[in-house]
């Protein structure tokens, strides 16, 4: 199998790492050879956090190239754009709908970007996703990662993989019911 590659890119405390690896193990025990990375960027003061997974029957490097991403997860509208260039042609992009302002929009030293979501379609296949209102719908924000991770998982196909028990081995037992659906409510809406 030729080697995928999935980047996902959120801001720090919205769960990147914890999808990725999820992600990753549901991979791995499926038997594919996989490869991750992670890049934390001042995640605890709201800066960008970038995890990269790699997967097939033999994956050399845990770095995705630019323009070899065969689908880009942003966890938030302006981390689409800042990691655009990765996404081959072809690729898609889910995004969620939602926007976390970085310290020079919050102190008044630069606007928030206008119109990334229209940019993105216009350059791109593009899946918009509402997941933080869906989280919150649900009863707890946190699992917004988990309702990404979903739609991951139906547009690259990995249906066939057991995530329900991936996701009761690495979550708290007290929160595997909300996660559990939360994942199947992600894929729904690919």
């Amino acid at each position: 199998m030729e080697t995928k590659n999935i980047l996902l890119s959120g801001v720090g405390g919205q769960g990147t790492i914890t999808a990725a690896k999820l992600l990753t193990t549901g991979l791995m025990e499926a038997g594919y050879d996989v490869k991750m990375s992670e890049i934390h960027g001042m995640s605890q003061r709201g800066g960008t956090v970038l995890s990269q997974v790699r997967y097939g029957d033999d994956v050399q490097s845990p770095v995705i190239e630019r323009g070899t991403a065969d689908i880009i997860v942003a966890f938030e509208e302006m981390e689409a754009m800042r990691y655009l260039d990765y996404l081959k042609k072809g690729g898609i992009v889910i995004v969620n709908d939602t926007k976390i302002w970085p310290l020079p929009v919050v102190i008044g030293k630069t606007p928030y970007p206008a119109g990334i979501l229209e940019a993105l379609k216009d350059k791109v296949r593009v899946n918009v996703i509402n997941a933080t209102d869906m989280a919150e719908e649900l009863g707890n924000p946190k699992v917004m990662n988990v309702i990404l991770l979903g739609a991951v998982v139906k547009s690259m196909k990995l249906d066939d993989i057991d995530w329900p028990g991936i996701i009761a081995a690495n979550v708290k037992p007290k929160f595997v019911d909300i996660n559990i659906e939360a994942f199947e409510r992600g894929g729904a809406l690919v």
